[in-house]
């Protein structure tokens, strides 16, 4: 009689394929390195204690997308009351990278540090929604991980888009 695979095995496999949706997050909500490794720290914490009440309704990415962007930002919204965190023996750096390949590796991330950049100047909404955007997913996908209509999405997605477009031309400005 087989049993419901245990919580660390879920985990496990979760991360192994789609860990490269917490250092995404995690990217898009902290600015620092330091405070990039935390926050990934946090959104592996609580995707852990989320495996339970996986029902499987949903895809597995929906869902950790769903709980990393929640927990990403009550982190920022709690950025002045947080207490530091012990390490709960969680390896960040196992994460899988979100590059395509060794070659472009510097490039890719020049090109993500300045976009996260510009991403950091926009509210928390549009840059939640610029993330899954950017990650693939479609308008129903992002639906059901933010919680709003289909229509909705494409309404602030437009904004969204626009919103950045305006600053990455400032910061282009400011360049010349």
């Amino acid at each position: 009689m087989g049993s419901a695979p245990d919580t660390a095995t879920v985990f496990s496999a979760w991360m192994a394929e789609h860990g490269g949706i917490v250092a995404k997050v995690a990217g898009a909500y902290a600015r620092e390195e330091r405070e990039r490794t935390d926050l990934a720290k946090e959104l592996m914490f609580q995707v852990w204690l989320s495996v339970p009440r996986f029902s499987g309704t949903a895809k597995a990415a929906t869902w950790i997308y769903r709980v990393c962007l929640n927990t990403a930002l009550t982190w920022r919204r709690n950025a002045g009351r947080r207490e530091q965190r012990h390490d709960a023996g969680i390896a960040v750096e196992g994460l899988p990278a979100a590059s395509p390949g060794p070659a472009l590796a510097a490039e890719r991330n020049d090109l993500l540090d300045r976009l996260y950049g510009v991403m950091h100047l926009l509210p928390e909404g549009d840059r939640s929604l610029l993330l899954l955007q950017l990650d693939g997913l479609s308008y129903r996908d992002i639906a059901e991980v933010t919680g709003l209509t289909e229509n909705h999405v494409g309404v602030a997605l437009t904004r969204a888009r626009q919103r950045l477009a305006a600053q990455l031309k400032g910061v282009l400005n400011e360049l010349e």
